[in-house]
């Protein structure tokens, strides 16, 4: 049944990942996001559901694992914080040109380097971009609440399932440790073998006599095959971009001023929202959902409803600004605000910079 508690986000990830009926959580600490695992070490799922809980050797170590588990059509999970998840992208790569599902976390911490266990959204680029080798895509889904640090679990398998994709629920420390109430969700039945076996005809669930073999693998080296094979999924990208764009608009309807943020980000800019509405400034948020696919299509249209500049907030020196110009494309002002190294912006230093930037500037 559902239940109401107060969690830490990272904590109502963990517990999300046991009620989506994950089969195995294969991961490595590193702070903000340890009590992930520390969570589900506490709480034993196996004594639950039979969902699988290890401590790997090493980030790359955990990756790899959920390669594997995921080739065999199980609902697999990983997480980690910024120089963790640096470890981790070959193996996401790997992932995503073999067409695996598999969702996984990251609790953004400052860099570039060790930098800091204070939160961040520096790993932006890397995120949405594709932080490994090759023209690859993941969906990406970023939580503004604990709420939502439990939701996108759900969501994400489903996504990833539906696709055969890997899925990013791309957090940050604020969101990661702070506490909230969180309704969380019915638990779901965990797959059986033959359900996988019938339902996931792709899966690798062992060969019997008269069967076709099933392989995974993202090697070719044919190179007009895995031209081939890289055209299906730009394809693919191209219909999750049409289906798969999530947002929200906060105060939207007759706003002149918008902030773009997304996260952390976005909650501090919600508040910078009412700020200048108490000074007759007529703004409003546009929250990014999903980083990728990104609303461009809805971002430009604000030009048309009375949009007369943009400012994108975020945690970094600059990155996600680079989409939101290359969606409003040429149509209105667009600047940048953001602190970085571990610093988060409060709301009178974003009102103050669209003042400046935009309204002033």
């Amino acid at each position: 049944m559902s239940e109401l508690k107060l969690m830490k986000g990272n904590e109502a990830l963990a517990e999300a990942a046991i009620r989506a009926g994950a089969d195995a959580y294969f991961g490595y600490p590193i702070t903000p996001q340890s009590e992930v695992i520390e969570y589900l070490m506490a709480e034993k799922p196996f004594d639950r559901t039979g969902m699988v809980v290890l401590q790997a050797e090493s980030e790359i170590a955990a990756i790899n694992m959920v390669y594997g588990a995921a080739g065999a059509g199980k609902k697999v999970m990983t997480s980690s914080s910024s120089p963790g998840i640096s470890l981790k992208q070959e193996g996401i790569s790997y992932i995503a040109g073999a067409e695996l599902p598999c969702v996984y976390a990251n609790v953004v911490r400052g860099g570039p380097g060790l930098g800091t266990i204070q939160p961040s959204q520096a790993d932006y680029f890397q995120s949405t971009k594709g932080g490994g080798h090759g023209d690859y895509r993941q969906i990406v889904l970023a939580p503004a609440s604990v709420q939502e640090m439990a939701d996108f679990v759900k969501d994400g398998f489903e996504l990833a399932f539906k696709y055969r994709i890997p899925v990013l629920i791309l957090s940050d420390g604020v969101i990661g440790q702070m506490m909230e109430k969180v309704d969380l969700f019915d638990p779901i039945p965990r797959m059986t073998d033959a359900e996988i076996k019938e339902k996931y005809p792709w899966a690798t669930t062992g060969k019997k006599s008269g069967t076709a073999r099933r392989i995974i693998t993202s090697l070719d080296l044919d190179s007009h095959k895995m031209e081939e094979h890289n055209i299906k999924l730009q394809a693919k990208y191209k219909t999750i971009a049409q289906h798969e764009t999530r947002y929200e608009l906060i105060d939207c309807d007759d706003a002149e001023y918008i902030f773009v943020a997304y996260g952390s980000s976005a909650r501090i800019a919600q508040k910078a929202v009412k700020l200048a509405r108490a000074k007759g400034i007529k703004a409003g948020l546009f929250r990014l959902i999903t980083l990728f696919p990104f609303p461009s299509k809805q971002i430009h249209d604000m030009c048309g409803k009375g949009a007369k500049g943009f400012l994108a907030v975020e945690m970094s020196a600059g990155q996600m600004v680079e989409d939101v110009l290359l969606a409003v494309k040429g149509c209105s002002k667009v600047e940048h605000f953001g602190r970085y190294g571990g610093i988060v912006h409060t709301p009178e230093e974003v009102l103050e910079a669209m003042e400046q930037k935009i309204i002033g500037g």
